[in-house]
């Protein structure tokens, strides 16, 4: 599911904002509202990209929200011939608000 970047001041305080990492220097961004995750877009219905978490951080400066969380997920425990996957070895680590732009 989505949601406009727009439209998340309706929706003040944010239960969670979560930057998920991607790849190296490529972040995107979903939030949690009433227990739900929302991809958040543009008004194109791009999904809003930051090559740190600090853009994505500057990005959203102007809201609210309770917590904010870095989340990764690898794909490299699956590779050279490893045997399948039985749980998830996804990562989160709190990130909150730090003033440094």
């Amino acid at each position: 599911m989505a949601i406009k970047l727009s439209e998340l001041k309706d929706h003040q305080p944010l239960q969670k904002v979560i930057v998920h990492s991607l790849e190296m220097a490529l972040y995107q961004v979903s939030v949690m509202i009433n227990n739900v995750e929302y991809y958040v877009t543009d008004e194109k219905g791009e999904f809003i990209r930051g090559l740190s978490p600090l853009h994505i951080q500057k990005r959203l400066d102007h809201l609210s929200y309770a917590q904010m969380v870095l989340r990764h997920t690898s794909a490299y425990d699956e590779m050279c011939g490893q045997s399948e996957k039985t749980a998830s070895n996804m990562l989160e680590v709190p990130y909150g608000k730090n003033h440094l732009y």
